[in-house]
């Protein structure tokens, strides 16, 4: 059994994106909460500036969702569907450990 890279899950991920986002235009998604346990798992802040540094010391306070690969909103927007999240929306602000850098 092959163990793919995380850059492969990640673009595939993206690139299940849209299709998912199809699904979900007519309904409003709900925002992401940093106690649900997905978001916990993975450090998940609504601000990125309170990253646990001790927890997480590759963190930069440059990484934000809206600079994030799996973030669906716009650039401007406050807040954007995520896919990693079941495009539920998260701040532009936030941060959690599965950040890739857009490109």
């Amino acid at each position: 059994m092959s163990n793919p890279s995380r850059r492969a899950f990640v673009m595939g991920v993206v690139a299940a994106g849209p299709v998912f986002a199809a699904s979900q235009v007519a309904a409003q998604a709900a925002a992401v909460s940093e106690t649900d346990p997905q978001a916990v798992a993975l450090g998940f802040k609504n601000d990125t500036t309170k990253v646990d540094k001790a927890k997480f010391p590759k963190h930069e306070a440059t990484q934000v969702c809206s600079g994030c690969a799996l973030y669906q909103g716009k650039a401007a927007d406050a807040n954007g569907p995520c896919a990693l999240f079941s495009m539920k929306t998260v701040p532009a602000k936030g941060w959690c450990s599965s950040w890739v850098k857009k490109t």
